[in-house]
């Protein structure tokens, strides 16, 4: 405990985590009272996979209807929001649906929660970027997620991204956290190596960025009764610590034997944790710095943040230092030098990365020298994650941060004695 903290925690209402718990689902959804439901996923999962179909059967079987919508596509855009509203709208032919199931990675949940908002009326998504209101409550909302790591099933936002500007927008509010967030390991057993690689190192991303992050005393909730992110908290640390401790032992087995279940199941466990954790602490300087590369480069967002993660983390050895040994032992790193202990944890994580096949540095992404400048103002503009870097000149760290990741070279750093 931190007498210090001031806590605001907003899990999904029903988390549930077990192999095949999916068959669970129907009834518990009978239970809840709801009768007439949309799917949204994709036509990997509804052509290649037996799941959409055995889930719409079970729930027929319990008077539960379901509209399927299979046309979920990586990164969905405000657009794609706006025709799946009205292709849905059309095929419930007037009828109103009392809840939004989501079968997918982070994308098809993302669409879903945005859907949640938009079915009821069939307004444009555009229309409710600004915040929600008592008057446009969404639909109630379960997650069945398909890979370990984007962690959307416990957070409050739907992030798309507008064509117009190819930048992302966010529809934020603690009532778009699911109702129910189902994690079956069994859906993950099939992703590929570059899909276990990129979620897994997006999961520990989630947990060591919000492990680190603002404290929630300092945090600035703007006023808001109900923030969606309000700072770290002991609270919020219990999950992210447990989750970089299962990252540490299972992503990179994970990685090499996608048929070892105990690694498959330990990383859905990591995942949900860091969720957890990220969800209501929040994030940092690793996803706004990504945020930017991924606009630059179109690159995975598990990708961008990797590459960026060990040169925050030298950035954080003062203002984190006891954190950082933390997780320096938790890596098996037992050194009583400070300073070499978060030079060598740092080392560890690049070694990582780059062993499941992930670049290190903004070269290998195809960055060059001379767009470090307009990388840096693009992360800068990002300030709801820049004001929650613990640090004290954000503007310089971010710089030079930039710059270690382009030349892949390690800081000068000193360690908080």
């Amino acid at each position: 405990m931190r007498v210090e903290d001031l806590v605001h925690f907003c899990p999904p209402g029903r988390l549930i985590i077990g192999t095949g718990a999916r068959a669970q689902l129907p009834a518990l959804i009978e239970r809840l009272g709801y009768r007439r439901g949309v799917l949204v996923t994709d036509r990997f999962f509804s052509q290649k996979t037996p799941w959409v179909d055995e889930y719409v059967s079970a729930a027929r079987a319990l008077g539960i209807e379901t509209v399927v919508f299979d046309g979920g596509a990586p990164d969905p855009t405000t657009t794609l929001c706006d025709s799946a509203t009205a292709a849905i709208r059309r095929t419930l032919g007037g009828h109103e649906p009392d809840h939004v199931v989501a079968l997918g990675g982070g994308s098809n949940i993302d669409l879903a929660k945005a859907l949640c908002i938009t079915l009821p009326s069939g307004r444009p998504v555009h229309e409710f970027v600004k915040g929600l209101t008592a008057a446009n409550r969404p639909l109630p909302f379960i997650a069945m997620p398909t890979t370990a790591g984007t962690g959307s099933e416990a957070t409050p936002g739907a992030i798309l991204i507008d064509p117009e500007n190819a930048t992302k927008v966010a529809v934020m509010d603690n009532s778009l956290r699911p109702q129910v967030a189902l994690i079956d390991p069994e859906f993950t057993y099939t992703c590929p190596p570059s899909v276990t690689a990129d979620a897994g190192i997006d999961a520990f991303t989630h947990a060591i960025e919000s492990y680190l992050t603002l404290d929630s005393a300092k945090f600035d909730r703007g006023g808001d009764a109900d923030p969606g992110y309000s700072g770290r908290s002991s609270l919020t640390m219990l999950f992210a610590r447990e989750a970089i401790r299962l990252c540490a032992r299972y992503l990179k087995r994970t990685y090499d034997n996608g048929t070892d279940i105990e690694a498959r199941t330990g990383m859905c466990y990591a995942s949900v944790y860091a969720a957890l954790s990220y969800g209501s602490a929040g994030l940092n300087a690793v996803h706004g710095i990504a945020y930017a590369v991924a606009g630059a480069t179109h690159r995975s967002h598990g990708t961008t943040n990797a590459v960026m993660l060990p040169y925050v983390l030298e950035e954080l050895a003062a203002a984190r230092c006891d954190e950082l040994l933390d997780v320096a032992n938790i890596f098996g790193i037992a050194t009583t030098d400070r300073n070499q202990a978060v030079r060598e944890l740092c080392k560890a994580i690049r070694s990582l990365i780059e062993s499941i096949g992930i670049p290190t540095t903004l070269k290998e992404l195809g960055i060059d020298q001379a767009s470090l400048p307009s990388l840096l103002n693009d992360a800068l503009a990002v300030t709801r994650l820049l004001k929650a870097f613990p640090v004290t000149d954000a503007k310089a760290a971010y710089e030079r941060i930039l710059q270690r990741a382009y030349d892949g070279e390690p800081g000068e750093f000193l360690a908080a004695a």
